[in-house]
């Protein structure tokens, strides 16, 4: 595939990131399609970007024939035989068989020279297009929560990922308005990588007791960082982010500097997961 040739990009899973990269596709001229098995993620996720996109005209980031030009963009579905377009991302669980069946069952409806894109956090997308016919039209890209103002893309080649296939896929970033790092197909890529001592030592000193969550959050932040480990955490959601710390942990053959945390663990077991779900490290149904 030629660089430039995408004109429609279909974005599976409605959650906070494929409802994020399928306002950013929108916004930035691509005629948009986001799917989700589920009906009401669906729905929850046209409300979401209609809100986002009504704050930036308020905001005075987004013209409101923008904004209304961005919505005849984008279309909804729940019927996975809708998905067609020049480019597929996929944002769903992070699982190497639930991707791996499903970019095999959207290579049954779409042009062999369609591009799966995954954005896998940490997984290996050797190991997810292994398991996908034609290999080498498999890549990573991996956005950042929130995904319409990060600007840093991973594009991840894997051992059969084709030259056309990864030039396409940061050609589509910088349309995007991101900026595309080529990555090596390792653990945690370069940023999870470098980020899980971030995450990891935090949730040590809580373990250890030597401090609570408010004071590590504020100090770090005091330092420069956007945002603490904690509050970050939130955000991301600590599903997501224990799965990503298991994964590289278990990749990298279990250091004991990256063992990931008991504390989080428990926060996922009891679905405390932050943001999305109300609580986590803090509570976001109170005023705090």
């Amino acid at each position: 595939m030629n660089q430039g040739s995408v004109n429609t990009i279909c974005v599976c899973g409605a959650g906070t990131m494929g409802c994020g990269i399928a306002q950013v596709a929108a916004q930035h001229g691509f005629n948009t399609i986001l799917y989700d098995v589920q009906p009401s993620m669906v729905e929850k996720a046209s409300v979401t970007i209609e809100r986002n996109l009504s704050m930036m005209v308020e905001k005075g980031k987004l013209e409101p024939e923008e904004k209304e030009a961005t919505l005849n963009r984008l279309n909804y579905t729940y019927n996975i035989s809708d998905c067609k377009g020049e480019l597929v991302i996929e944002a769903i669980i992070e699982n190497v068989e639930a991707k791996a069946t499903l970019f095999n069952q959207l290579s049954a409806i779409n042009n062999e020279n369609t591009i799966l894109a995954t954005n896998t956090s940490s997984l290996s997308v050797s190991h997810i297009a292994s398991g996908v016919k034609n290999s080498k039209r498999v890549v990573g890209m991996h956005f950042f929560n929130p995904a319409p103002l990060m600007k840093l893309v991973e594009i991840v080649r894997g051992h059969h990922t084709s030259d056309s296939t990864v030039q396409t896929a940061c050609s589509v970033a910088r349309q995007f308005n991101k900026t595309p790092v080529l990555c090596k197909d390792l653990p945690g890529f370069i940023v999870n990588h470098v980020a899980r001592p971030y995450y990891i030592e935090s949730l040590r000193l809580i373990e250890e007791g030597i401090s609570d969550y408010t004071t590590i959050d504020t100090l770090l932040e005091s330092c420069g960082f956007k945002m603490g480990p904690f509050r970050l955490m939130d955000l991301i959601g600590n599903d997501i982010n224990f799965a990503v710390s298991s994964s590289v942990y278990q990749q990298l053959g279990e250091p004991l500097r990256l063992k990931p945390s008991t504390i989080q663990e428990k926060k996922v077991k009891l679905g405390e997961l932050g943001r999305k779900t109300g609580k986590g490290y803090y509570d976001y149904n109170s005023s705090q």
